[in-house]
């Protein structure tokens, strides 16, 4: 995914270490191609890998149902503007949390402008670090219900849940506190109610597959019309003139 300055972690490595500091502020989940670096090391990463990507869930195994504004590579699309915009994020994600920070007023206004169309990519990357609780894919789900049963409020319950988010290796947030943060941004108490069914779950995991299957092995990544983008994603701004470039507009 290129060399890009901020930080980068490999899945074997946050299996065995905790992160270290590389180059772009991806929080990378990788499986070591067929070069093996310590034996241990290539088989903890593997299994933690294989865990993820096949999808090793409570739920997971389910029917599928697909929310209604899903695309077909497994995003939640939101606006109708025309440049795609595809942002890969995981909800424990620390560097998913500041790019939001970062990008959330602008990433609204390319889509109130009509210049963007937003596709969110949920994805349950570090599953394996919310202690057994699954918090990446039941926040994933949660977003997934919204996204079918109360559209208009997606973009807010997911600036929301990174302005509650938990910390890497915490439990997480419960389903009642994920409904919490879902009602107070205006999601009603029916949609919210049905966080805990988990009726989305099955979707997120094939959501996840679809990610590895396209190259995503980090997040936040961002894509500007299927091209993954190298500007800064953690300053206020370039991702925004980067969009509006792509429209052919000035901010």
């Amino acid at each position: 995914m290129g060399t890009k300055t901020g930080n980068r972690h490999t899945a074997a490595q946050k299996a065995v270490a905790s992160a270290r500091a590389g180059q772009r502020g991806h929080r990378t989940i990788m499986i070591i191609g067929g070069t093996i670096i310590v034996a241990l090391i290539a088989a903890i990463a593997i299994s933690v890998v294989t865990a993820i990507n096949k999808g090793d869930k409570s739920g997971a195994d389910g029917p599928l149902v697909v929310p209604a504004t899903a695309t077909a590579d497994g995003g939640l699309k939101v606006g109708n503007g025309p440049v795609a915009v595809d942002i890969y994020l995981d909800y424990m994600c620390p560097y998913c949390g500041k790019f939001e920070a970062a990008n959330h007023a602008d990433i609204q206004k390319l889509v109130d402008d009509g210049t963007a169309t937003v596709n969110l990519h949920p994805l349950a990357f570090l599953d394996k670090f919310s202690q057994g609780t699954e918090y990446s894919t039941r926040a994933a789900n949660a977003v997934a219900t919204v996204a079918d049963k109360d559209p208009e409020h997606v973009l807010d319950l997911n600036t929301a849940l990174f302005e509650n988010q938990p910390e890497e290796g915490s439990e997480g947030l419960d389903d009642a506190k994920i409904a919490e943060v879902a009602g107070s941004v205006g999601v009603p108490q029916n949609v919210t109610g049905t966080f805990a069914d988990r009726t989305f779950v099955p979707w997120v995991a094939q959501s996840n597959d679809a990610a590895f299957a396209n190259g995503i092995t980090g997040t936040p990544t961002v894509k500007i019309n299927g091209v993954v983008t190298d500007v800064d994603l953690y300053t206020a701004g370039p991702l925004y003139d980067a969009v509006t470039a792509a429209a052919g507009t000035t901010k």
